[in-house]
């Protein structure tokens, strides 16, 4: 895939690190919590996987990607080996349970207490976040560009992982899932640690005057996560934006958005990682909804007790 070395120096070396699997699987992780020994946790990228429906024009890659969604492109077969490669990179087995849910960009959560056993493949939850505090399986988050936001509670062992997209973070996906957390488990905002995974950054991510107008109805500090810029393309659409009126002077900072949102949820600054960088920016590591015109694979972002 090119250089995968720019990225990955772009990265906070004092808050990440990327161990490499023998199946050449890269996930990202958050230096900071290596001191968690009962957690597990990763954000995927491209490399590792048997997939080839979305590489690059003139990637070299030998094997094929790390694609973790099921889509129309990839055989099936591809992305279940890429899952069982990624949950053996994160977890040391493959016989780890991966849980997910159908997102459908809302600001609902689920609360997954033991026995779970798995969804019924008929009703599985529609819904943007998982929380649980049952050790033995990972929570998974799919994104293309959207936000993915993991949240820990170093005391009471809780985990969550929450996708926001734009729709998300402006019902505030994050901060009511925070006090989910404090809710059904008695989370306290000082024991709780997040990390924001790989997402859009401002840099590429126009959005129209809907957006504007939704998030400056919701949030009094709206104007400080809006500024003019190219964003990209106004050609694609991204997540949610088809029919909104995109304008290439106007961007959003989903990153800092969900940000704020935690620090609003009771975060200590300190405690809060941001991982990786834009997906728009950076194809060879990550996948781009919006940079690649609708044809990408997704990512995983996942968190789990031992």
């Amino acid at each position: 895939m090119g250089d995968k070395s720019s990225p990955i120096r772009n990265l906070d070396e004092n808050k990440v690190s990327l161990p490499l699997s023998s199946t050449g699987v890269q996930p990202l992780t958050v230096m900071a919590w290596a001191e968690l020994d009962w957690l597990w946790h990763g954000f995927s990228t491209r490399a590792g996987g048997v997939s080839r429906a979305y590489l690059l024009d003139g990637a070299d890659v030998e094997g094929g990607e790390l694609n973790l969604g099921f889509t129309a492109a990839d055989p099936a077969e591809n992305v279940r080996e890429n899952r069982l490669r990624f949950v053996a990179a994160v977890t040391g087995s493959r016989l780890t349970p991966l849980v997910a849910v159908r997102q459908v960009h809302s600001n609902r959560s689920v609360v997954l207490r033991a026995p779970f056993v798995g969804f019924d493949p008929e009703a599985v939850p529609e819904v943007d976040g998982i929380i649980t505090d049952q050790p033995g399986l990972l929570l998974a988050i799919q994104t293309a560009d959207c936000i993915p936001v993991l949240v820990v509670d170093r005391v009471r062992r809780v985990v969550a992982g929450f996708h926001a997209g734009w729709r998300g973070t402006v019902e505030r996906i994050v901060e009511l899932g925070v006090e989910t957390m404090r809710v059904e488990f008695g989370s306290q905002p000082g024991d709780l640690a997040a990390a924001i995974g790989p997402g859009i950054g401002p840099c590429c991510y126009t959005v129209g005057d809907e957006v504007l107008e939704r998030f400056t109805k919701n949030f009094s500090y709206a104007p400080e996560l809006f500024s003019q810029g190219t964003g990209g393309s106004d050609e694609a659409t991204g997540e949610g934006n088809a029919g909104l009126g995109l304008r290439v002077d106007l961007v959003i900072d989903l990153i800092g958005a969900n940000r704020r949102q935690l620090l609003a949820a009771g975060l200590r600054a300190d405690s809060i990682s941001v991982v990786g960088g834009c997906t728009g920016c950076h194809a060879e590591l990550f996948y781009s909804h919006r940079t690649s015109a609708g044809h990408a694979g997704r990512m995983m972002s996942v968190v789990g007790i031992r």
